[in-house]
This record gives C-alpha cells, structure tokens and sequence, in this order.
C-alpha cells in the first residue's frame, strides 16, 4: 500500500506536463509554496503508509491545511511587503528532506 502515494505523485506530476494551464508569474509565490506543501504531505503520508500509521481523515486535513496556511502566509506577506513565503518554504521543505530520509531509511532496513 505504500506505493499508491508514489504512484499518485507520478500521475499527478505526469498531468502536470501534460496540461496546457500557465499560472501568471504573480502567482509563482503562491504556487511554490502550494506544491511544497503538497509535497511535505504526500511525503508525510507515505511515511505514515511506511511506519503503519496512516490515517485518510489526518491525511486530507493535513493536506488543504498546509496548503491554506501556506497559501495565506504568502498572501499577508505580499500586503505587508515581507517576503513571509520564505518561512512557509523552508518549513516545508525541511520537512520534505527529513521526511524522505526516514523513507529511505525504512526502505534500506527492509
């Protein structure tokens, strides 16, 4: 089971290129920051899927949850001009290296 969030991942990032949709450079802010925290949750639960912890309901909510917050993170800080993405992104993708490296760990020692 732990390779439908690897599979999901792969389908999500192969319609990705496929797609024909351009985001405007404004919201290059707001995408990066999107899809780091798309990513800390997908690596999140693979790593639940991994440890046999993994719950849909904790899953989905930490998924829009991240997302949103990020999202708003960015947007407060275009209007009071500090650059608060910046916080958002290293959070994430902190979280995204440690998460794949206890991945990676749990992979090897099987």
């Amino acid at each position: 089971m732990w390779w439908i969030p690897i599979l999901g991942l792969v389908f999500g990032i192969l319609i990705g290129l496929k797609s024909p949709l351009y985001f405007p450079v404004a919201y290059a802010k707001y995408m990066s920051v999107a899809v780091l925290a798309a990513l800390d949750s997908v690596f999140g639960g693979l790593r639940a899927g991994l440890e046999e912890q993994f719950d849909n309901t904790i899953f989905m909510s930490g998924f829009f949850s991240n997302t949103l917050l990020a999202a708003m993170l960015a947007y407060i800080g275009d209007h009071l001009g500090v650059e608060l993405y910046m916080a958002a992104i290293v959070v994430f993708g902190v979280r995204v290296f440690q998460n794949l490296a206890i991945i990676r760990r749990h992979l090897l020692k099987k």
